[in-house]
């Protein structure tokens, strides 16, 4: 569901996040005259080259090119999407604004992460104070969580009660309606009133789920019994908040060291993810309840490039391992497995072998191939004879197919000819195959991977759209360009995006970057571009330019490489067209001339 968020409620919010002061609260900033400058947290360098300008309420790095506004400096270092930067900047300013829209079924969203954060609250509060949750405490206390990470995870405890919650939510004035709608009570099969409904949670250590920006929007309730009957784990049901296919389990912890490695480190369960976290391993992140789908790893893949997944050492666990490898290599990301000794979990490793062990394991984690060739042997595949070999090329040759990636295609095609001692050409062979019966097409190293890159906006280009950032404070500069420079002349498909976004803004008076977020949110790169222009200097070619001069010059410039083009192309007899277009040329070099020359081109088209 789109979301359009009002031009006032933008303004009032980057009003009230001075970049600055944000920028502060990430890393330290030294004053350099009326400005300020930094080491640039998007790459590493030794030298400043990332520079905050207080006037324009922008910054820019010099090293990696990088900038824009307050906005796009949170969507940067915090990784998220647009929106999600307007709700952090809004919860930083103390305003409460709803940018959800409720959906036709009436659901308040924001009513249902008030709610979700106070029982957090509530199971965290029974935890540490409740004489009835002694058992709690002694289970984490052997299970060696310490305090910090209870607190960093917001760990609680469900009373033995079946009405904790629904007299809690009695008391606060929360409907039943309301608290049934949050899966945080059940009603049951009779009818009736109040005393229909009862806890979901009980008795069991409650784990907060979050979404990326830290809010809670579910929990997941583990038993503390060993030989329990019924189920170890009960998780939130699916709500208008706590979708499970779509939420990764400590993603709003993991992400930013994510990025800073480029990888992710895939675990099963909650506890192995606190574990690793607490043993500073804090990139690692587990799908919740559920196996991985297509949607969780288009969430990682927005932070990492490579993957390493850390699954039980059962039988269950390798499976699951090569599954799960499949969907991330068909994103065509790098995946290694950590293996770890039969009967053991991230969680139980750690605890008896410490992190210096499992920072070993994983340093030494390897493909996915070799992982499932390992595999294969362990369950008695006879890899050294004909038909051993040729099941488990079959196998391999089935995961490898998943990667669109040439190059991975080929180091996973050698790593299982060596292993299997097959010839590399052989299993290419049969690759091409499989994949031709996938109706996927066949592994062509020299074929591009992806779409082809736009080359580099010319400098005049996107001088030209650095203007038009301007065009709301000189309504004639903007008439002209309108009157005498249709958009086609700008070769660059983001600048022509950019410059016909600007003038819309000089007649609405709109933010040009906020708008083309509003109508190009899925393209980061138009976005990092705009915030590019917006910051280069009033100059062109050395020289100080009035606005309007410049603009003129830039039109007159862009029409005289239109013409220059329109003349290469004539055919060598065509005289009289060429010698118009070189009247044409000689009169496009100043603005007195060269917009009645321009209007005149224009009306014999």
């Amino acid at each position: 569901m789109s979301q359009a968020i009002p031009k006032r409620m933008m303004e009032d919010i980057r009003f009230h996040s001075d970049i600055v002061q944000v920028i502060s609260a990430y890393m330290p900033l030294q004053r350099n005259g009326a400005n300020f400058k930094a080491l640039c947290p998007f790459h590493k360098e030794k030298t400043p080259s990332f520079h905050v300008n207080t006037q324009r309420q922008s910054f820019h790095c010099f090293g990696c090119g990088k900038g824009g506004d307050v906005f796009s400096f949170i969507m940067e270092h915090e990784c998220v999407d647009f929106m999600s930067a307007v709700r952090m900047l809004a919860e930083r300013a103390g305003m409460r604004i709803e940018l959800e829209e409720d959906d036709a079924a009436g659901v308040n969203k924001q009513l249902l992460y008030t709610i979700h954060a106070e029982v957090a609250a509530l199971y965290r509060q029974a935890l540490g104070e409740r004489t009835s949750a002694e058992h709690a405490r002694r289970y984490m206390q052997e299970r060696d969580l310490t305090g910090d990470t209870v607190d960093t995870f917001n760990i609680g405890y469900a009373p033995d009660r079946w009405d904790a919650v629904l007299q809690w939510s009695e008391r606060k004035g929360y409907s039943c309606e309301v608290m049934e709608q949050s899966g945080l009570i059940l009603r049951r099969d009779k009818e009736g009133g109040r005393h229909d409904f009862y806890d979901r949670f009980r008795d069991r250590l409650m784990f907060p789920i979050c979404d990326e920006q830290g809010r809670v929007i579910g929990f997941s309730g583990r038993t503390m019994e060993k030989d329990a009957k019924g189920a170890k784990y009960v998780n939130s049901p699916e709500t208008p908040l706590f979708k499970k296919s779509r939420v990764l389990y400590a993603l709003d912890k993991a992400r930013r060291a994510m990025v800073d490695r480029r990888e992710a480190l895939v675990c099963e369960g909650q506890i192995d993810v606190i574990r690793c976290h607490q043993a500073g391993f804090n990139y690692a992140v587990a799908s919740q309840g559920t196996a991985f789908t297509e949607d969780h790893v288009r969430i990682i893949k927005r932070y990492a490039d490579s993957i390493c997944l850390c699954f039980d050492s059962d039988k269950a666990g390798q499976d699951a391992t090569i599954r799960t490898a499949m969907l991330f290599l068909d994103a065509g990301l790098a995946v290694r497995v950590a293996t770890l000794p039969p009967g053991e979990d991230p969680d139980s490793f750690i605890r008896k072998q410490h992190a210096e062990a499992f920072s070993k394991r994983l340093e030494c984690a390897e493909s996915i191939v070799a992982f499932q060739i390992n595999v294969l042997e362990q369950r008695g595949e006879k890899l050294r004879s004909q038909v051993g070999a040729m099941r488990a090329a079959r196998a391999v040759l089935e995961t490898i197919r998943h990667t669109p990636n040439a190059v991975q295609r080929a180091n996973l095609i050698q790593e299982a000819a060596e292993r299997l001692r097959l010839p590399p050409n052989a299993l290419q062979d049969d690759l091409r195959n499989l994949m031709a019966r996938h109706s996927r097409p066949p592994a062509e190293p020299e074929t591009p991977a992806g779409p082809p890159v736009e080359p580099e906006a010319p400098l005049e280009e996107k001088t030209l759209c650095h203007y038009l950032f301007h065009a709301f404070e000189e309504p004639t500069m903007a008439q002209e360009v309108r009157e005498f420079l249709p958009l086609d002349l700008i070769s660059h498909t983001r600048c022509r995006t950019i410059a016909a976004c600007a003038l819309d803004a000089a007649t609405t008076g709109d933010n040009v970057i906020d708008a083309l977020r509003q109508k190009h949110q899925d393209d980061a790169a138009l976005i990092q571009l705009a915030a590019a222009i917006e910051d280069m200097p009033n100059t062109m070619i050395g020289r100080e330019f009035k606005r309007q001069d410049a603009v003129r010059d830039l039109i007159l410039m862009l029409w005289r490489k239109k013409l220059e083009r329109d003349r290469a192309a004539l055919p060598a007899d065509t005289d009289r067209e060429r010698a118009q277009l070189t009247h044409h040329l000689h009169h496009l070099k100043k603005w007195e001339d060269g917009h009645a020359i321009i209007q005149i081109i224009m009306s014999t088209h």
